[in-house]
């Protein structure tokens, strides 16, 4: 397994650095975004250090499209949101150097404009501990 010195996310998949976890599998470890656009705001990130789409091995392609699109149903279940939106930037406007995927849970009328990403804070760690094992419940319970 590769892991970039310095990168953010390649120390929270070795737990170097703190991070609400919801999923932690082979290829893919996910994490609450520390600046949600909306609470529940997931970030998927490849175990191996890639630094995006176009550099993304395929045999590491189908286990990070299967853990988006579970997530993706788990902040509906965990939040009662209506759908999600589920993004990833190559270089330009991609903060961290490491492929991740947005899963954001979304509702009609949210506020949510375009690219526009306007961002929030949890109140407090106890609050994100709690949206992180709200999908983690979500993400465990059998369908």
């Amino acid at each position: 397994m590769s892991a970039r010195p310095g990168c953010l996310f390649c120390a929270i998949v070795a737990g170097a650095q703190a991070a609400y976890r919801v999923l932690d599998e082979p290829a893919v470890v996910g994490f609450l975004d520390t600046r949600p656009v909306f609470k529940g705001h997931v970030l998927l990130v490849t175990r191996e250090h890639v630094d995006t789409l176009l550099d993304l091995p395929e045999p590491m392609r189908d286990p990070l499209m299967a853990a988006a699109q579970r997530v993706a149903a788990a902040v509906v279940e965990a939040f009662g949101a209506q759908g999600s939106f589920v993004a990833m930037n190559n270089v330009v406007s991609q903060s961290v150097p490491h492929l991740h995927v947005h899963v954001v849970p979304r509702t009609k009328g949210d506020g949510l404009r375009g690219f526009f990403w306007p961002r929030t804070t949890y109140a407090s760690d106890d609050e994100a501990q709690e949206y992180a094992d709200r999908l983690v419940s979500a993400l465990t319970t059998p369908r």
